[in-house]
């Protein structure tokens, strides 16, 4: 059944037809949605659609809504678990959460004889970026070949976990006996790095960049680095999707143009949600702007739905459910398809469609259009409104470096990954400075050993980066 044919069908099975001139009109239907606020990668499925007012656009007032009255409630929560709780016992109609929670929401509904559907996806990465492992800043372990033996936390069950174990799978030993893996909230586990208190800590969006922005952690491990799809998105009761589909879609509709102003002014919003929840604004473009960490991507790619499998088979490993859940109905693309249309897109087109966010952009020294986006470097300069952007690492550190003689305050540089295309900050990256004077980064410190030797160039620090850059541009 198309979605069409569920709207015009929607009345019929409810029994409700004979009462669209009368009692229906007098309805209040309420919309109880649950927020990640902090989780940033659901940002255009709750907290930019709050605090913009974009669902009231869209919720219908014709047919059998007219003179319908809607009772919208927000409520925001830290974590997936606590919003399934809710929705399960009726208290929430839409959650937002990754793949690992939303599984165990659609098998907790199970479990208590109702249903949930996978609507759509608010944010993901195909490679797995997002979920990364962070150590003390002044640890001497570089990757996750020095953790056998170790103390690493995770929040247990989360997509974080199963990158966790992953990670620990490909190293050839047992999660059991080889690693000691604690649980642990990201809250906790910030105050525990800090303290030593354990050697690693492994997490999702977006506190494997946090906790180093912050400067007291640096990544070792990316998620993109396992290769394993992860995602965030959104639920519904599924019984309240039947009833109401036209308010299924409306939401939708909000989620795709809360997509589209995130897409066209990153940095206002960026602030805006560093505003509401505290995650510097310097992160949240990390994550969500071009060719960022994750792309905001609301189709249900073939990975987002293997990764939807992964963790439901993963989740049983762990003994965390014994359902089993059919993920060919448990996510359902009808709404986000007639969401879509009604928005004057192409859905198929955008299934297809797998790049980053783009970044179209002059050379701030030049002026000149950025051709290569490997090298492509971006600086934010407190007080401006917009990112800077450089065509290579050297010319921006060179400009950094002017720019903080001159009194100005650089609030963030980022680099890419030269070997994945990994966006970094770049205090964070180790460099590999070839003959020419050209600058390569990378998150890991093997990888630039390696690419050294490739070129016959020495690797350094940001520090020492930023003074052969300068050098090198004044001696032109």
């Amino acid at each position: 059944m198309n979605i069409r044919h569920l709207l015009a069908t929607t009345l019929l099975a409810s029994g409700l037809l004979a009462l669209t001139a009368g009692a229906a009109r007098a309805e209040t239907i309420r919309i109880a949605i649950g927020t990640q606020d902090t989780t940033i990668n659901c940002a255009t499925g709750g907290l930019l659609i709050r605090e913009l007012n974009l669902l009231d656009k869209y919720l219908p007032h014709d047919g059998k809504y007219k003179d319908v009255k809607y009772d919208v409630q927000w409520k925001d929560f830290t974590s997936g678990a606590p919003i399934t709780n809710e929705m399960v016992a009726g208290k929430l109609d839409f959650g937002s959460m990754a793949d690992f929670p939303g599984s165990l929401n659609g098998t907790a509904f199970q479990k208590a004889g109702k249903k949930s559907v996978f609507i759509t996806v608010l944010s993901g990465s195909i490679e797995g970026s997002g979920n990364g492992i962070v150590v003390p800043d002044d640890s001497p372990i570089r990757s996750v070949a020095d953790l056998k033996g170790k103390t690493i936390s995770v929040p247990f069950a989360s997509a974080a976990h199963g990158m966790l174990l992953r990670a620990v799978k490909a190293q050839g030993w047992n999660p059991d006996t080889d690693v000691n893996i604690i649980t642990q909230s990201p809250e906790v586990a910030g105050s525990a790095l800090k303290a030593h208190k354990i050697d690693a800590h492994a997490d999702f969006v977006p506190f494997a960049e946090l906790f180093p922005f912050r400067g007291f952690a640096r990544k070792i491990y990316d998620g993109a680095q396992t290769h394993a799809p992860t995602f965030h998105g959104t639920l519904v009761d599924a019984d309240y999707a039947k009833r109401y589909p036209e308010v299924v879609v409306a939401y939708l509709r909000a989620v795709i143009e809360a997509n589209q102003l995130f897409a066209q002014d990153p940095e206002k919003y960026s602030q805006l949600i560093q505003k509401v929840t505290g995650i510097d604004a310097e992160v949240n473009y990390l994550f969500h702007g071009p060719l960022g960490l994750q792309t905001r991507d609301l189709t249900w790619k073939p990975e987002y739905r293997q990764a939807t499998v992964t963790a439901i088979s993963t989740l049983k490993l762990l003994k965390k459910t014994d359902v089993d859940l059919d993920v060919n109905t448990f996510i359902d693309d009808r709404y986000i398809r007639e969401a879509f249309k009604q928005s004057g897109l192409n859905y198929d087109a955008a299934l297809k469609n797998y790049a980053k966010q783009p970044l179209v952009a002059d050379d701030a020294q030049t002026g000149k259009r950025i051709t290569d986006l490997r090298s492509v470097t971006q600086v934010w300069v407190d007080g401006e409104g917009k990112v800077r952007d450089y065509a290579s690492a050297q010319e921006a550190f060179a400009a950094v470096n002017t720019l903080e003689r001159g009194g100005k305050k650089v609030r963030v540089v980022y680099i890419q990954d030269h070997s994945s295309g990994l966006k970094l900050f770049a205090n964070q990256a180790w460099y590999v400075k070839d003959a020419k004077g050209n600058l390569a980064g990378f998150l890991l410190k093997e990888n630039a050993d390696s690419y050294a030797k490739q070129v016959n160039g020495n690797v350094v620090d940001f520090a020492a980066a930023k003074t052969d850059a300068t050098q090198a541009v004044a001696a032109r």
